[in-house]
């Protein structure tokens, strides 16, 4: 077992790496527990069931919308949660994104954590403070910073993964050993076949990696005021496709990845065989990398995406394997790349 601590202005968080969910019970406040969950999971809560009310939300990112929250709202207050009840989130990424904002904002915030029962949502989305939710289909429009009082990440309850669902995860891994690891991206290179086989000790090694890489950037930049940005590679174009097709989250970035890496080679910040590498490992891993997506239509939804400062984009691009840039980047410039390289 690892344990990582954050050190958030919200207060000290830590993310339990191998633990079983079973210990749970030693990191819940005694009473006043609420726990919120999907109806995939719902059947793995064990005693759970009946030693604390839960609130089932329909599986899918369709979930993540005010109107959820608010029903969420209702239920805590007719349960008779006060400012010193806690929520625990047992799910995904969308019931740890919802689990957070509800609890950030309910009676002005209260205290919260995860059992991340999905591979993205252990590398990704139930670590770092981030808690959205979506406004008519836009990625994380409205949401909060605060850190949660723990997050579990028992890669044992993996194994009955979708292999999409697995493979969600795998696109957020290789995100982050594009950022600050090119050591760990010719590991995963030389393990994809296990990487498929589900093989725990691998998987347990990225997921402690991609923990501590996505801690250390937030511990330097906990609002995303510079640093942080950086992991939002992959994640602009990404966003896009995932509000267009409906694509799950992983495969979108995936898709993302391919779209930076090849501005990254139009730049001549990322060279030609380092391209080929990152897309052989994606499509490896079995991500798609294209779209048959209208550009233009993306692009349209691009423009509406939440890092968008007036007619320009943060943009995260790759310089080589395993570091990466921040970059500016006008509307008109992304749309001009667009002409060209689909025309």
């Amino acid at each position: 077992m690892e344990v990582v601590n954050i050190n958030g202005s919200s207060g000290q968080s830590k993310v339990i790496i191998g633990s079983a969910f079973q210990n749970l019970a030693s990191h819940l406040p005694q009473e006043s527990v609420f726990v919120v969950t999907d109806s995939n999971v719902f059947p793995l809560l064990g005693h759970l069931k009946t030693k604390h009310p839960i609130y089932s939300v329909t599986p899918g990112e369709a979930s993540k919308n005010l109107g959820v929250a608010q029903k969420i709202y209702e239920w805590l207050l007719e349960n008779g949660a006060h400012r010193r009840s806690f929520i625990l989130g047992f799910g995904g990424g969308v019931v740890c994104d919802i689990a957070g904002f509800v609890a950030s904002t309910y009676m002005r915030g209260i205290r919260f954590g995860f059992v991340a029962t999905s591979l993205l949502a252990q590398v990704d989305a139930s670590v770092g403070g981030k808690n959205g939710l979506n406004l008519n289909g836009y990625k994380n429009i409205i949401g909060t910073f605060n850190q949660p009082d723990f997050v579990i990440c028992d890669v044992l309850m993996l194994k009955t993964l979708p292999n999409e669902e697995l493979a969600n995860g795998f696109a957020e891994i290789v995100k982050h050993t594009l950022i600050a690891d090119g050591k760990m991206f010719g590991f995963i290179e030389e393990n994809v076949e296990g990487l498929l086989n589900r093989n725990g000790s691998i998987i347990e090694k990225l997921v402690e990696h991609s923990v501590r890489v996505k801690i250390g950037i937030v511990q330097a930049d906990e609002f995303e005021k510079g640093e942080r940005k950086k992991l939002n590679l992959g994640h602009t174009w990404g966003h896009a496709v995932e509000k267009l097709s409906g694509l799950p989250h992983g495969q979108s970035v995936s898709i993302g990845l391919e779209f930076a890496a090849r501005i990254s080679v139009e730049k001549g910040l990322l060279g030609k065989h380092d391209y080929h590498r990152v897309i052989n490992l994606l499509q490896g891993l079995r991500l798609p990398i294209h779209t048959t997506l209208n550009p233009l239509q993306l692009f349209e939804a691009l423009t509406r995406d939440k890092k968008k400062i007036a007619d320009s984009v943060d943009f995260i691009l790759m310089k080589g394997i395993g570091e990466v840039v921040i970059e500016r980047l006008t509307l008109t410039t992304i749309k001009n790349f667009l002409v060209e390289t689909y025309k």
